[in-house]
């Protein structure tokens, strides 16, 4: 069973010795360089995805940074927003006050008016009535100017006038 056949080692390193020759001059370049390329197209490959890696990265920080830009620009559109409707809400408000107090200080000047008219009315009909009383009980007719300005004092000096 164990043997040793020194012919036939010394033909089995021979024949072991040229197929590594025939291998090393047709085989090993072709397969060496197919080795490199693929070696260098991994490589290749690995940098692309690491530089592509990189730019998503970068890509990723750059959007949120311009999240981060646009979420303060909202902010101050509606703090701008809530402070200009703000402002015009107390705009109207004041308008309103104003025109208010125009409008009552206007109805009071004219109720003023009404009754300095009413009033002036009242004592010229006074004046008028007064004037046929007397003229009535004396039963003649009386200087109508003279007793006016008579009846007008008169009625000045009442108390409320």
């Amino acid at each position: 069973m164990l043997n040793v056949d020194p012919g036939l080692i010394i033909w089995t390193v021979v024949t072991f010795g040229i197929l590594l020759l025939l291998l090393r001059l047709f085989a090993w370049k072709p397969i060496m360089s197919a080795l490199d390329a693929r070696e260098k197209n991994i490589r290749t490959s690995l940098e692309k995805a690491e530089k592509a890696r990189d730019e998503a990265e970068r890509i990723l920080q750059e959007n949120k940074k311009n999240l981060e830009q646009t979420e303060e620009q909202v902010q101050k559109v509606l703090k701008d927003g809530r402070t200009l409707a703000e402002k015009m809400r107390q705009e109207m408000i004041n308008k309103a006050n104003d025109e208010s107090r125009r409008m009552i200080e206007n109805a009071k000047e004219q109720i003023n008016r009404e009754k300095q008219e009413a009033m002036n009315e009242l004592r010229g009909e006074v004046a008028r009535l007064a004037v046929q009383a007397a003229s009535k009980i004396l039963d003649e007719k009386l200087d109508e100017k003279k007793h006016k300005k008579i009846i007008d004092k008169f009625i000045d000096d009442l108390p409320g006038n």
